[in-house]
């Protein structure tokens, strides 16, 4: 099977639902890794919303590359960027990612991501309304356009900020 033949809804969750995330520089790690993705042609991304313990990704790899892969080398890359920012600051939280394991001291992505592939286009509204939904339904905003890190503002109000990702419809 061609590995571009359909997109994914991923959820990647930080360690022990920890919020790692909680800082916006944080996020903005994820937001840039996702671009540099797009931009390097190894993925696609239709949706997204990074919450402060977790995130939602419906994604497309390209080409010949394997999400495997991808996402393995995504995830390892963030985690040193972020990992590199907790102990600037000399963070209280990097205690609780300490897990001394053979190839790491800290760790701050859960092991087991959620990976369901999207087969049909019902599917795959139903993620994307689950993704823009998340924040609203944890109380972070009234309506999902109004949450910073989400892909619901450029589908609901066609907003650009985020110019990475593809519509759903293209």
């Amino acid at each position: 099977m061609h590995p571009t033949e359909h997109p994914d809804f991923t959820t990647i969750t930080c360690l022990q639902w920890q919020h790692i995330l909680k800082a916006d520089r944080e996020k903005d790690i994820i937001i840039d890794s996702l671009r540099f993705l797009v931009v390097s042609q190894r993925i696609i991304v239709f949706a997204f919303v990074i919450m402060d313990n977790h995130f939602h990704l419906i994604w497309q790899i390209r080409g010949l590359f394997k999400r495997e892969n991808v996402q393995r080398d995504f995830l390892k890359f963030t985690s040193q960027q972020i990992l590199k920012n907790l102990r600037t600051e000399r963070s209280s939280m990097l205690p609780e990612l300490c897990v001394l394991a053979e190839d790491r001291k800290y760790q701050i992505w859960e092991r087991n991501s959620l990976h369901v592939p999207l087969w049909t286009p019902k599917v795959f509204d139903q993620k994307m309304e689950y993704i823009h939904m998340n924040p609203v339904k944890a109380g972070l905003c009234s309506f999902a356009e109004d949450y910073k890190y989400s892909s619901a503002a450029f589908y609901l109000l066609n907003e650009t900020m985020w110019n990475f990702i593809t519509h759903a419809d293209e």
